[in-house]
């Protein structure tokens, strides 16, 4: 709840104040350009504190007929109002060791001043700068309130700078971008509310500076102004403008602003006639102005544009965030909006690896609602007791080697401990693919368990649809309404088709089979692929049209896969078959979700099987990480045709260590028992925000979380869910 008030206050500050803040960052980033391209003109005068008045004072009158003021600007260069020996009034750039003109002072650049007159006061004058100075309030509090999401998006303030889970573009640089720009944005928005109170006279007067005269009349008159102790001992570093007498009678004096307060010096006798000290506000103003503009800084200034350019784009990606989280809601707005649990009469619950079956499941509640059906749709893994639950139909896919998929993992423990209250009459449908010889084996499971419970009846036998086919899927909701009387009618969703661009590959290398029928494919693309390990490789084999994928090894360009040869298995067949400098055609399919973070300190992988082909890759890759390697094999020559590709780091490297479990001979020992042996050690990667990362089969990744979830009992800042939610733990298990 408390999450949501702050996300309801970040979005709609921003949303209020959205087309201001849009033109105060064009603006801002072509104002931050300005300092940047006035530096570049090169009239900086180094080693200020070595020039005196005396000597700038001295050069100019040689130089120049008449010198009204010069000004020391923050960026190090030095102004001079002159009159020329040609009676011409000029603004030059001087180097005031010799008086020489550097170079005129060029008229301020159109585009300068638009942009500036549009910045403070969007050409409305005073109600545009009320506007500007309630516009960089917002932004403070836009900035703030988003700190406050950022840190518990994070987990916490110790965490703010941790590593930032991957997600889409823009949601990812929203975060990434917030933590580097927050306090260049902070102090804009700050330095922008103070300048616009000045402008409104909301502080304190600043104009009116309290003159304090010297009473002490020196006797001494003075050749030269070179000559007066005060501008020998003052030196430019501390100046910020000097304004010469209009004439050189008795009495005309020089006004020399400095940093913290403004003296006036007779002309004559170099006596201190008079001084007054900025008052706090002023001083306050200045440093406000330097540091909301950027002047006499680059680096600054180019901070600042950035920040600026920063600004717009978190104006882009909150809308892009805002839309996609409108989407999600509509989409899931029935879901959200559904009945309690114990008011259903209808249960959907859904086994899904992949998202495929959970997107029927949710066509089917879809379908229920709208003839005002109360439907609950839900996880295998969130089953217990219904109410008033007269029908429930189950939707599940099958992986692996008749494995349940990850959400339905905890089904069938629940199934045997809760007792529903009424008589229930279900249907079982399975999802899979015939040429698997577990063809909907999980379903099958479900629905042999389901015929063992008293109150539970059979509405249709077990229905099994082969890949994914939605028409089946409309066939068996027919059945079901006939039977039930319940009017259904399913509807298709248009998908847009990403068309693959095939590749071809060499086969370089093909290792015999090993004691588990595996074997090691090395693959290298006729041309330049973009890849890294994790990824799959898609093969569609002949006589089929479904494309099989095996996840890569990365290998210094090269693909190296680790394959099981199945007896029935056409592409494991295919594939084992291959000769060196045989052609093959695939595609790459980008799998995201499971590459190796790039900034992680510590990881933990875990494989069984064909499943350590993927970490061949990354200790391949690896800089400066601590990985921790778990493989579990059937036999110890299982993992020969591995060493090649193991021995080299494991060795070499004393960042990398490797353990390996033998199922089948030995001390017999699982992997996921391995990992229970090192709990102190997954806890500590945990702790360093490292990374697991889990790859092989199915039924190996249920009995690896079910070791992580002991480990993390006690522990009540670990959880699976979180961990996955911020990228630290991933799953590639087929």
């Amino acid at each position: 709840m408390t999450i949501s008030i702050w996300r309801y206050s970040h979005f709609l500050l921003a949303l209020i104040s959205s087309l201001f803040l849009l033109i105060a960052s064009v603006t801002g980033v072509i104002l931050a350009v300005e300092p940047i391209q006035h530096q570049a003109q090169g009239y900086a005068i180094e080693d200020l504190e070595k020039v005196s008045l005396a000597t700038v004072i001295n050069n100019l009158k040689q130089n120049y007929d008449e010198v009204f003021h010069v000004e020391v600007e923050s960026s190090g260069f030095v102004k001079a109002s002159v009159l020329t020996t040609e009676l011409e009034t000029l603004d030059v750039y001087i180097d005031p060791r010799t008086g020489e003109q550097l170079g005129i002072v060029p008229e301020r650049p159109y585009v300068y001043r638009f942009a500036t007159n549009l910045h403070r006061s969007l050409f409305l004058k005073s109600i545009g700068r009320f506007f500007v100075g309630l516009i960089s309030f917002l932004l403070f509090l836009i900035s703030v309130t988003g700190l406050i999401l950022l840190i518990k998006r994070q987990g916490g303030l110790k965490r703010l700078f941790s590593k930032v889970q991957k997600d889409y573009f823009e949601l990812r640089y929203h975060v990434v971008l917030s933590r580097w720009f927050f306090v260049p944005i902070i102090v804009l928005s700050l330095t922008g509310v103070y300048l616009s109170a000045e402008k409104f006279n909301l502080l304190p007067d600043a104009s009116v500076m309290n003159w304090e005269k010297n009473n002490i009349v020196p006797t001494a008159k003075y050749n030269s102004v070179g000559e007066i102790p005060f501008f020998q001992n003052t030196t430019l570093e501390h100046v910020r403008k000097i304004e010469f007498p209009f004439s050189d009678d008795p009495g005309e004096y020089y006004q020399i602003a400095l940093k913290d307060k403004e003296i006036r010096v007779d002309q004559e006798t170099g006596g201190i006639i008079g001084s007054a000290s900025y008052p706090l506000v002023t001083l306050a103003s200045r440093f406000s102005m330097a540091l909301h503009t950027g002047e006499g800084s680059v680096v600054w200034s180019i901070i600042l544009l950035l920040a600026s350019a920063s600004i717009l784009f978190f104006i882009y990606s909150g809308f892009v965030m805002a839309l996609r989280r409108i989407k999600r809601a509509k989409k899931t707005a029935a879901l959200a909006a559904m009945p309690d649990k114990d008011a259903c009469e209808i249960i959907i619950l859904v086994g899904s690896e992949t998202g495929t079956t959970y997107d029927f499941g949710t066509r089917l509640f879809h379908a229920l609602n709208v003839v005002n059906k109360k439907v609950l749709l839900t996880e295998l893994n969130h089953y217990s007791t219904f109410a008033k639950a007269k029908h429930v139909i189950v939707l599940t896919s099958t992986y692996g080697e008749g494995e349940a998929p990850t959400n339905a993992r905890k089904f069938h423990e629940l199934l045997a401990s809760v007792r529903q209250p009424n008589d229930i009459t279900y249907a079982v449908v399975g999802f899979g693919s015939m040429e698997y010889p577990d063809y909907c084996k999980y379903a099958i499971e479900v629905d042999g368990q389901l015929q063992k419970l008293e109150n539970w009846t059979p509405l249709l036998p077990l229905h099994k649809i082969n890949n994914a086919d939605f028409r089946a899927l409309q066939d068996w909701a027919k059945l079901w309404s006939e039977h039930s009387k319940i009017k259904l009618s399913l509807q298709p969703e248009s998908k847009r088709q990403t068309r693959r661009k095939p590749s071809t590959f060499k086969v370089i290398e093909r290792t015999e089979l090993n004691a588990e029928n595996t074997f090691l494919l090395k693959l290298k693309p006729k041309k330049k692929e973009k890849f890294t390990s994790g990824d799959l490789l898609s093969i569609i084999p002949k006589g089929s049209d479904v494309a099989r994928q095996y996840s890569i090894a990365k290998m210094d360009g090269d693909i190296v896969l680790s394959i099981k040869k199945h007896k029935i298995g056409r592409c494991s067949t295919y594939l084992s078959e291959l000769n060196n400098g045989d052609i093959i055609t695939a595609w790459i399919d980008e799998n995201p979700h499971f590459h190796f973070p790039e900034k992680t300190t510590s990881a933990v992988l875990i494989a069984n099987g064909t499943g350590i082909a993927p970490f061949l890759g990354m200790l391949n890759e690896n800089r400066n990480s601590k990985i921790r390697l778990y493989w579990g094999v059937r036999y110890q020559s299982s993992s020969k045709i591995y060493d090649h590709y193991l021995e080299d780091h494991t060795k070499n490297d004393e960042n990398i260590n490797l353990y390996i479990s033998h199922s089948r001979e030995g001390k017999k020992k699982y992997v996921q028992e391995s990992i229970l042996d090192q709990r102190e050690i997954i806890l500590k990667t945990m702790e360093e925000d490292g990374v697991i990362m889990i790859c092989g089969s199915l039924a190996m990744q249920h009995q690896v979380l079910d070791s992580l979830e002991s480990m993390f009992k006690d522990c009540s800042d670990l959880n699976l869910e979180l961990l996955e939610q911020k990228g630290q733990l991933k799953m590639d298990c087929y």
